[in-house]
């Protein structure tokens, strides 16, 4: 079943800055649905017109059945949101916090204090319920946050840049999290990211959208799959006549200029690497830089909008701390 329907959705400001532009995707219930694209891709309008803050320009959005026009109401008691910005009061406890908003969502008082005493221990803040907000941590808020987004019992958590500005330790806390409400509880999970690891590790399901447009939707290993071979990415002093060298060879596939590399699609990255090093040598061209990557989900993005993700400023560069979270799963 979709929990989330959407059909060709455009969000205009101004009647000419158009944010959205005809967009079309569904969301299976108890799915980790994700938006992966660089800041200023429509990620947050979009968001924002599924969760009945922003009206549409045109298009249809259902959330589980109700229309976001004509059933607003029902669109917000149906959801939970976690916006980028945080919203609490730091002048409050985070109990305090929790249960005021169980009173907007018409929460009844005693079902509510149970509500909140579960979620508060299931991210690790019963310690800090009666403390006030202003003396969390940037995590400790983030998971509050969070859970105010829960403590009406949603069908669709959705989620505006979870773990921005977040350390890899807060940030894998937040995932587990996450994995959790949504293996345990069946949660359907809407989230806008522009950290790669982050959608590959999480999601179901993503779609790259970029400049308003959905480029291309499906599981994060048949996006990887699609590409269909290794990436070497070479910096030399002359693009030209290297382009030229290295087309001559069988096993490349494509090869393009990207930039100030040359950005070359081979099945045999690990024999062509080697063959590649050695006609630049023989013909004096200086190699500056050369990287071999696998399939990744930024080659993915690379693929369908001609640039990096990573090169946008998103994206997460601690490999060393990825590389043991993964190791750690």
């Amino acid at each position: 079943m979709d929990i989330v329907q959407v059909e060709n959705l455009s969000k205009v400001f101004d009647k000419e800055i158009v944010a959205v532009d005809n967009i079309s995707f569904h969301v299976k219930e108890g799915e980790i649905f994700g938006f992966l694209g660089p800041n200023g891709a429509g990620k947050t309008t979009t968001i924002k017109v599924l969760t009945t803050l922003l009206q549409p320009t045109n298009g249809q959005v259902n959330i589980a059945t109700f229309d976001v026009r004509k059933k607003p109401d029902s669109v917000r008691s149906s959801i939970g949101i976690v916006p980028q910005a945080l919203t609490l009061d730091d002048d409050l406890k985070g109990m305090t916090n929790l249960l005021l908003s169980a009173k907007l969502y018409h929460v009844p008082d005693k079902i509510a204090k149970e509500r909140a005493d579960e979620l508060l221990k299931l991210v690790g803040l019963k310690d800090a319920a009666e403390r006030d907000v202003s003396t969390y941590s940037g995590g400790m808020r983030k998971r509050l946050e969070l859970i105010i987004g829960l403590i009406h019992n949603p069908k669709v958590l959705f989620l505006d840049e979870p773990t921005l500005g977040l350390d890899i330790q807060t940030r894998s806390v937040i995932w587990d999290y996450l994995k959790k409400l949504n293996k345990e509880n069946g949660l359907t999970i809407f989230i806008t990211t522009h950290y790669l690891e982050e959608a590959d590790l999480l999601c179901d399901r993503i779609a790259i959208i970029d400049q308003g447009k959905v480029l291309i939707e499906d599981t994060p290993s048949n996006l990887k799959q699609k590409l269909g071979g290794d990436t070497i990415e070479i910096s030399v002093d002359d693009n030209v006549k290297a382009k030229e060298l290295i087309s001559e060879f069988s096993s490349v596939e494509k090869i393009d200029t990207v930039g100030q590399k040359l950005r070359i699609k081979t099945k045999k990255g690990d024999e062509v690497l080697p063959l590649i090093l050695e006609i630049c040598k023989a013909n004096k061209i200086n190699v500056k830089t050369v990287a071999l990557s696998k399939p990744s989900l930024d080659e993915v993005f690379l693929e369908y909008t001609g640039k990096s993700l990573r090169d946008t400023g998103a994206g997460y560069s601690d490999k060393a701390a990825m590389q043991r979270l993964w190791k750690a799963r």
